[in-house]
């Protein structure tokens, strides 16, 4: 039993954490010891159990390899001074994962599940938390179709999963991106909202030309009229343009970022003017040019803030101001990174500690 939820544990006979060089740890590679389960069948969640991180069996008939019903998360524990597992703002990721699951046409998730699951496998495997500034230990919850059956229908059973891995810093360096004109991540009326595994697949082929190119990652601009700014690769977009912080509003194109909503709510709290409206790419030329966009970077759970160098755009890169002149970016990642931390008064009530 763990807390209200009646969670069977069978912990692993021999632990890796031994065999892993925490002072170089690369992003999504190494695995912790356990991962948690639940099944979802005759229109119930049960069986909620964990143990140790394993290989899938699965049928080749398998629904989610067919017709992508799959979708996930992402996360971040942090340790905190006192040793305790420190993990940001994660009823908002139970939230948008239960908003990824109407859209997809799976079952919803009870929130105490979804953080019971995360509390449980935390706590078994905390050591597993790197202590180094700038590591963490990621969390993946996903929840894919589990029916043996290649007829085009929503899926009868699922299953959701959580694991979780050590991981340092997801980009070494600020990032170079490129204005995309001509493919599309995602168009009004699909699935850009929900955090679902077909639109990551889809943005890998514009991705990879590219980084032919030179690019680190792509802002996204609408399906219509490749006019209106979108997302920067996998993260929201952020600008301040005249001392002025501004981001494109969610939208059905959009995935509701839980870190942009917090840089949000971190900017309105110091008194910044805050500016959600639709950018055009027209506009942040016009900026750049007259010396008025002064910080752009990606917002997200993996880096936090990215900071973008440069941006492409109709064959011509643009390079932006430095990065040690970032006065607004720079200071939003040193509040959150020591509020994920423990190291600073968490007055919005962000942290979820374990």
């Amino acid at each position: 039993m763990t807390g209200t939820l009646d969670i069977a544990i069978q912990k692993t006979s021999h632990s890796r954490i031994n065999e892993v060089d925490f002072d170089n740890i690369p992003f999504g590679k190494v695995y912790s010891d356990h991962m948690f389960i639940a099944d979802y069948k005759n229109g119930q969640w049960s069986d909620l159990r964990i143990v140790p991180f394993e290989h899938l069996k699965m049928s080749p008939a398998n629904a989610a390899l067919h017709y992508g019903q799959s979708i996930f998360e992402g996360m971040k524990a942090h340790r905190g001074p006192d040793g305790s597992a420190l993990i940001f703002r994660p009823e908002k990721n139970a939230q948008r994962f239960n908003r990824s699951a109407v859209r997809m046409c799976m079952p919803e998730l009870p929130e105490e599940i979804f953080v019971g699951g995360i509390d449980a496998l935390v706590r078994l495997d905390r050591d597993w938390i790197p202590d180094k500034e700038g590591n963490s230990l990621y969390l993946r919850p996903f929840m894919f179709a589990a029916d043996e059956y290649i007829g085009v229908r929503p899926s009868l059973t699922y299953k959701f999963m959580i694991f979780t891995c050590p991981v340092g810093g997801y980009y070494s360096k600020p990032v170079r991106v490129k204005i995309e004109t001509k493919f599309v991540r995602a168009a009004e009326g699909g699935t850009g909202a929900a955090k679902t595994a077909g639109n990551y697949a889809a943005s890998l082929y514009p991705a990879q030309l590219a980084a032919k190119e030179g690019y680190d990652q792509l802002i996204w601009t609408d399906s219509k009229t490749h006019t209106l700014i979108e997302e920067a690769g996998t993260m929201n977009i952020m600008l301040v343009i005249d001392g002025k912080l501004v981001t494109p509003p969610t939208s059905g194109t959009i995935l509701e970022g839980v870190t942009r909503d917090s840089i949000l709510e971190l900017a309105r709290d110091w008194g910044m003017e805050v500016e959600v409206r639709k950018v055009t790419v027209t506009e942040i030329m016009d900026a750049i040019k007259s010396n008025r966009l002064q910080e752009a970077f990606g917002a997200g759970t993996a880096a936090t803030i990215a900071h973008i160098a440069a941006i492409g755009y109709e064959g011509v890169d643009y390079e932006l101001p430095a990065v040690e002149n970032r006065e607004f970016s720079n200071r939003t990642l040193q509040e959150m990174e020591a509020i994920k931390r423990g190291k600073k008064e968490d007055r919005f009530g962000w942290i979820h500690k374990i």
